[in-house]
């Protein structure tokens, strides 16, 4: 299963999720939209918008850090 997490440094809600990925060993891609136009460009094009984070699952977008957690909790910790 393909998961991409968008975020950008500073962002608490970011944090939030990157802090859960970390601790549960989660393999994700990570991509910061502040690294480049590109990258903030793929994000409006798969969601309509910049928000972040978001976590991007089969081209399927999530918002929303405790909607985030969740279904990383519900579909790859639990998986593990």
């Amino acid at each position: 299963m393909k998961l991409t997490l968008y975020y950008f440094s500073g962002c608490p809600f970011c944090g939030r999720v990157l802090a859960f990925v970390e601790e549960h060993g989660v393999s994700l891609e990570k991509r910061n939209i502040h690294e480049s136009d590109a990258i903030k460009q793929e994000l409006l094009e798969i969601g309509g918008k910049s928000q972040v984070p978001c976590l991007v699952v089969e081209g399927k977008p999530i918002y929303e850090s405790m909607d985030i957690i969740e279904w990383l909790r519900e579909n790859v910790v639990r998986s593990k």
